[in-house]
């Protein structure tokens, strides 16, 4: 086949005929060098859908974050307002036991004062 491919060749004068051997090793490199670079090219595109995938990735995780971040903010929200709920019951009851501890003490010394009117 080789044979057939080189006949059209014949007859042709030598400065032709290496004109012909240059073009036909500048195809062979452009051949070469296309596939180098078909084979670059197709290496980025799958770097840059594995960059994709991880940008998709952390888009993903982020959004999860955020959800679970807002969650805790309303939790603490939510442990805050019960947090002065109690404090300000633990104040009321404060203010209760003072106010029974004053009755207290205002009956015993009721109780001492009667104590003391009779024995006399």
């Amino acid at each position: 086949m080789s044979c057939a491919v080189e006949e059209w060749k014949e007859g042709l004068s030598p400065r032709v005929l290496q004109k012909v051997h240059e073009l036909e090793s500048q195809v062979d490199k452009l051949k070469k060098e296309r596939q180098q670079r078909q084979f670059q090219l197709e290496s980025l595109e799958a770097a840059l859908e594995k960059q994709k995938q991880k940008v998709e990735n952390e888009k993903n995780e982020t959004a999860t974050l955020k959800r679970e971040n807002q969650s805790l903010m309303e939790l603490c929200d939510s442990l805050e307002k019960a947090k002065q709920k109690i404090l300000h019951d633990l104040e009321v009851k404060e203010s209760q036991v003072n106010i029974q501890s004053g009755q207290l003490n205002s009956s015993k010394k009721d109780t001492e004062r009667l104590e003391q009117e009779l024995k006399r």
